[in-house]
Formats: structure tokens, sequence, C-alpha cells
């Protein structure tokens, strides 16, 4: 088999990792009633759209918690909120799909919508930095302060890895996040978590 592009650009969240409450949320609270109260609030978009767009700190968000959950619920919700990142367990052979495309002579990149505090600790979880090594470029949205799907972003990783949109394609779980990437010629696929399929599409027999 051999490539069908030059450059593979991977989402992060729903794509290589599995992003779910529940599994994060686990290791911290044993209820599961307690874990849907505290679910709804940690991970409230009006917190991560801001986090994604390098617009409000940790410290901001941890304080806007603290001040919607019952003092019981605090501290397991802030430990929750500070490791998230080191909750996130690799989808079923993903890893070993990019290790093939990197086999294989694909180039590989890496397009998130993810928090500066992600960019800046992910090193330490054990696998990420391993994986993360294979790729030839990072983007992460909220250290650059552009955020998916906004073509800016796209745009940036083109320009700043020197890369050609016609001969890469984006896989996302998101269909807006696609539709912002094909608007600057970056052929999109949208990931159901078919890895058989995925291979169909970027791999010609």
């Amino acid at each position: 088999m051999s490539l069908r592009y030059k450059n593979y650009i991977f989402d992060f969240g729903k794509v290589i990792v599995e992003f779910e409450p529940e599994i994060m949320l686990s290791p911290y609270i044993n209820d599961a009633s307690d874990r849907e109260l505290v679910g709804k609030v940690v991970f409230d978009r009006i917190y991560w759209d801001k986090l994604d767009a390098g617009t409000i700190t940790d410290d901001e968000v941890i304080a806007a918690i603290s001040a919607r959950l019952p003092e019981r619920l605090r501290k397991p919700a802030i430990a929750a909120y500070q490791n998230w990142y080191r909750n996130l367990p690799f989808i079923d052979g993903m890893c070993e799909f990019v290790e093939k495309i990197k086999n294989e002579g694909g180039k590989l990149f890496l397009l998130s919508n993810i928090s500066k505090g992600f960019a800046e600790n992910y090193a330490l979880v054990e696998g990420f930095d391993r994986l993360f090594s294979l790729f030839d470029g990072l983007v992460f949205s909220g250290p650059l302060g552009k955020i998916k799907p906004d073509t800016k972003i796209f745009k940036h990783l083109l320009d700043t890895y020197g890369i050609s949109a016609e001969d890469s394609v984006f896989i996302d779980d998101n269909v807006s996040n696609i539709m912002g990437a094909r608007t600057v010629n970056i052929s999109g696929y949208l990931f159901d978590r078919d890895l058989e399929k995925l291979e169909k599409e970027l791999f010609l027999n």
C-alpha cells in the first residue's frame, strides 16, 4: 500500500485520544451523581472555548468552578481539572495507525483546539511525548490565539511548515472544522472511529 497524500493533519481529542468527562472524573469522584454534577461545571464550554482561544487562565477557571460547586466537591473537581490531560486514553489502534503513516514516508501534523496548559504540560504524560515525537509539526490553538474552524489557523499551519494544501488531508471529528480546512483547499476526513475505513481513504492499494 502507498500513501494518498503527503501531509496528514490530525485533530487530537476524539481522534487520537478519548475525551470523555466520565473517564477524566472517575479517578477523583466515586459517586456517579457527583460526577455528573461536577462534569457539567468542570467541562462547561463557557470555560473550554476560552481555554481553546487562550483568553482565560487556569486560575480563573478554577475560581469559577469553585464558585459553582458545593464545598465538598471543590477539591476533587479542581484535582480533576488540573489533571484532565493525564486521563486521556488513546483511541484503540490510533497510535499504530499514526506510526504506519510515518513509516510509509508521510508527514504528520497535529492541529488541535486545546489550552495553553496542555501545550505546556503534555510532555509530562507517558505516551504523549513519544507519540508527538513522530510529528513534523504541532499547532495548539491556546498559545496561538487562533481556533478551528477559522481559516487563519489552517493557513498558519501551512505557512509555518511550508506544506501544500493540495497535498494535505485533515482528520477531525467535527464537521465545522472539516469545512474550515476545505476552505483553504485541504482535503478533509470526518473521523467516525472506524480505522479500517480511514485507512482505505488515506492509503492507495
